[in-house]
């Protein structure tokens, strides 16, 4: 067991210089000895990658000609990682100093453990929980989950290091071998349900993932794609049903296809008509055509 194994900390930027920045002074305030933070700029046409550069000269820069995704940027950041553990954290986050200490010395306590999440409070209102570790079980008929602890201001129910069914995707730490074993990232998904998908991954390989209580980080949650976005809206239609698609068998699969073409996609059509989000009706519609076939 390494005292301080090398933690590799992978962050995305896509014209975002301000959040970014702000998270990187938040890791400069660490107190664990020994990480590197490796940044993907996501094509930024804001000069952001340069000001990354400029002010950061410390980090690991990678700057690409096209935008690839959470996941396709995450796994390029893995691939150059050079850690023991690898944390993909969103550039919306700010992180409590000494966060990384309580989820190495977790997954360095538990051997079939493969990978660990933090508390995560909203940013503009700490008070309130976003993630308390995964859903009890992760429903991939409807594709609807929800954190333990979303919305909650009762942390002390949460104090114990616990298995746990998903990582969070702000804030997913998982060892280096683990990511050998089992792949990265499926970048067919470019983003949305991925921390679904890996984690589901790691637990039909035979490992755990835990939730962290005694680490914390704060998350400003969704300023990449806003959640009024024609583009989040497609991509979150089509990915749950392409997760159904590879983890459930047909006779359940064809049960989530029913429950988005009768229940589901009908009413939020409904409901973005209604409001005059045509362009929102349309990409659910889009993205719920591209899942199913």
């Amino acid at each position: 067991m390494t005292l301080h194994p090398k933690v590799s900390i992978i962050l995305l930027n896509w014209n975002q210089y301000e959040l970014t920045a702000a998270c990187i002074n938040s890791l400069r305030r660490c107190t664990y000895p020994d990480i590197e933070v490796i940044v993907i700029d996501q094509a930024s046409t804001d000069g952001s990658s340069e000001r990354i550069r400029i002010n950061f000269p410390e980090i690991i820069l990678i700057e690409n000609r096209k935008n690839t995704g959470f996941t396709g940027g995450n796994n390029q950041g893995m691939a150059v990682a050079k850690g023991e553990y690898f944390l993909l954290l969103n550039n919306d986050t700010v992180v409590h100093p000494s966060f990384l200490e309580p989820l190495v010395e977790a997954l360095e306590s538990n051997p079939d453990a493969a990978a660990a999440s933090p508390l995560i409070r909203f940013f503009f209102a700490p008070t309130f929980i976003q993630y308390a570790g995964g859903p009890e079980r992760i429903d991939l008929i409807r594709g609807r989950n929800t954190w333990r602890g979303w919305k909650t201001r009762t942390p002390h129910q949460y104090s114990s290091i616990e298995k746990t069914s998903a990582a969070h995707g702000a804030a997913f730490m998982i060892k280096s071998s683990v990511v050998e074993r089992i792949g990265m990232l499926d970048e067919k998904l470019f983003i949305y349900y991925e921390e679904y998908d890996w984690s589901l991954r790691i637990r039909q390989a035979g490992f755990s993932i835990l939730f962290v209580p005694q680490a914390e980080i704060l998350h400003k949650e969704s300023m990449t794609l806003t959640k009024d976005s024609p583009f989040r809206t497609k991509l979150m239609a089509r990915n749950r049903l392409w997760l159904s698609k590879k983890y459930l068998p047909l006779h359940r699969h064809a049960l989530s296809v029913a429950y988005v073409w009768c229940c589901s996609l009908p009413l939020n059509v409904l409901r973005y008509t209604f409001r005059k989000k045509f362009d929102l009706a349309k990409a659910l519609f889009v993205g719920s055509l591209e899942g199913t076939f």
